[in-house]
């Protein structure tokens, strides 16, 4: 190659469409506020990670609850200072694992949780007063938060100072992902339903993880993972708002999912823009005076998206340098994915490396030593500048439409994310996008990764363990419980208290779904 062919193209553009030019200057970017001052650009304290690191989550679930119970306790042994649980798809659409419809799912790609004798399983001898708790769950989210409540207390911990997430995001679910159950505007009650219920019994709990990831993960950029997410976080303000709730009051217990994706400077950027719009959204647009309202607080993963079934090994790197980019981002808490993910499940052994490379990042690189290490680099200044101004851009066509909700039901952030990922996979196919042993530099020979597998047994197993609880219940309390859901679902009175008494008489996330199904109806897309 000679030397004018390695000169960048000055028309050459990164996978949001921002131009890049060859090099750029402190003419190029104003420096933002130090840390710790309004918007937060460059961080929430100017200390970052000197008094604590990031909160170091490994997302696990799968099987039996006794199986995941196992799997936590190694990871909290090994160094993890949180749990991240993940549900199979027949807990996330409320179906009970005995329904036609959880047929050949049930733990496959999650934890199956049917009743409260499961969520005692999978929690057993983890004293929940001690660890934080993220759940990746939507549509099934209040009654797993209700569920995780019930266990705690019978442990004898205070419900008042449990700590942990609910990712509670049904909004995203819509544009994105698909577990979806009721039309949007029953979902936004139960939403509203789960702040106000948090605000009186659960104060220190996150009652929504605003999430980006999954937006990025059906093919979005990074602009638009931002855009959309807040224009999504827009609308929940809203909805609290109408619910009579004050943004200084439920703002602090709001927070927010990215994905840290493979432009490793675009995603440094992405998340330093992330901190400002919020901020500016919270005390310019909904009036927040409390400074914790206006402070983005996200936990981040790494992007599974990325991840190759070719040369598997590869993809150690790839979390790696996506981990790197999320610390010098600022974020408050990170899951790294395992090598093997594209394969399965993760295996113990690349769940263990996967947390290793958060434990090399913290200890051994020097990056926590200083706050926003990269703030005042040209570059990344001028592109936290233009992902920022792009985001806004795309939240106010999204405001023109009548808001998230708005746009969901005409299609239009659906439509914007077929586009990029079409786009790239265009560039993926045609070789502009090079993705190592998948476009370029290909082996000949695949090196064998054997991949985790599910117990095939595992749904009988599970069918079994909930006509035990069927069978011992108290069948006439358990009645009456679900007939006091289905007249709250069709009044107005906050539907997480009686949810609470029917999954402590033993009733099944699929049973209290069916209620609810039966009053709402399902939407259909």
């Amino acid at each position: 190659m000679s030397v004018d062919e390695s000169v960048p193209s000055p028309e050459l553009c990164n996978a949001s469409g921002i131009p890049l030019k060859p090099y750029y200057d402190q003419g190029d970017a104003a420096m933002p506020p130090p840390p710790g001052q309004y918007p937060y650009t460059r961080g929430l304290r100017p200390e970052g990670y000197r008094g604590r690191t990031w909160t170091m989550r490994q997302y696990a679930g799968f099987g039996t609850a006794e199986e995941s119970n196992r799997r936590y306790k190694m990871l909290l042994a090994g160094g993890q200072m949180g749990l991240s649980v993940a549900f199979d798809l027949p807990t996330q659409m409320g179906y009970a694992s005995d329904d036609p419809r959880a047929e050949g799912e049930v733990g496959r790609v999650g934890v199956h949780i049917d009743t409260l004798s499961d969520m005692e399983l999978l929690f057993a001898d983890i004293p929940l007063a001690e660890v934080t708790t993220s759940m990746t769950i939507n549509s099934t989210a209040a009654l797993l938060l209700l569920l995780y409540q019930l266990v705690a207390e019978r442990q004898g911990a205070d419900p008042a100072r449990l700590g942990g997430t609910i990712q509670n995001d049904i909004l995203k679910e819509y544009i994105a992902r698909g577990t979806y159950i009721f039309p949007p505007r029953h979902s936004m009650r139960l939403i509203t339903d789960t702040f106000a219920y948090c605000g009186e019994h659960l104060p220190e709990w996150n009652t929504i993880s605003i999430s980006g990831y999954h937006i990025r993960e059906a093919g979005s950029t990074a602009v638009q993972e931002l855009a959309f997410t807040f224009a999504n976080a827009i609308a929940y303000v809203e909805a609290a708002q109408a619910a009579g709730l004050h943004i200084d009051a439920f703002g602090p217990r709001l927070s927010f999912f990215f994905n840290a994706h493979s432009d490793f400077f675009e995603e440094i950027a992405k998340f330093r823009a992330a901190r400002s719009i919020w901020a500016r959204l919270a005390r310019e647009r909904f009036g927040a005076t409390n400074p914790r309202a206006m402070m983005l607080r996200f936990h981040t993963q790494t992007a599974g998206s990325t991840l190759t079934a070719q040369q598997p090994l590869n993809n150690v790197v790839r979390v790696a340098l996506q981990a790197l980019s999320a610390v010098l981002g600022g974020t408050q808490s990170l899951h790294t994915n395992g090598y093997d993910e594209a394969l399965g499940l993760p295996t113990p052994e690349a769940a263990t490396l996967a947390l290793r490379t958060q434990q090399v990042i913290a200890a051994e690189t020097g990056v926590t030593a200083v706050c926003d290490p990269l703030g005042g680099s040209p570059y990344v200044e001028s592109l936290t500048a233009e992902v920022e101004r792009r985001a806004w851009e795309l939240i106010e066509r999204i405001d023109a439409l009548g808001g998230a909700v708005a746009a969901i039901e005409a299609r239009f952030m659906q439509r914007e994310i077929e586009e990029s990922a079409y786009a790239a996979q265009r560039r993926l196919e045609n070789g502009t996008q090079v993705v190592v042993g998948v476009n370029r530099f290909r082996d000949r020979e695949a090196v064998p990764i054997e991949p985790f597998a599910i117990d095939p047994a595992v749904h009988a197993r599970q069918v079994e363990r909930l006509h035990q609880v069927y069978a011992r219940r108290d069948s006439a309390r358990v009645a009456a419980c679900l007939e006091a859901v289905r007249t709250a679902a069709r009044g107005s009175d906050n539907l997480l208290p009686p949810m609470k008494e029917a999954l402590a008489a033993y009733a099944s996330i699929g049973e209290i779904c069916a209620v609810l199904r039966q009053e709402w109806g399902e939407y259909e897309g």
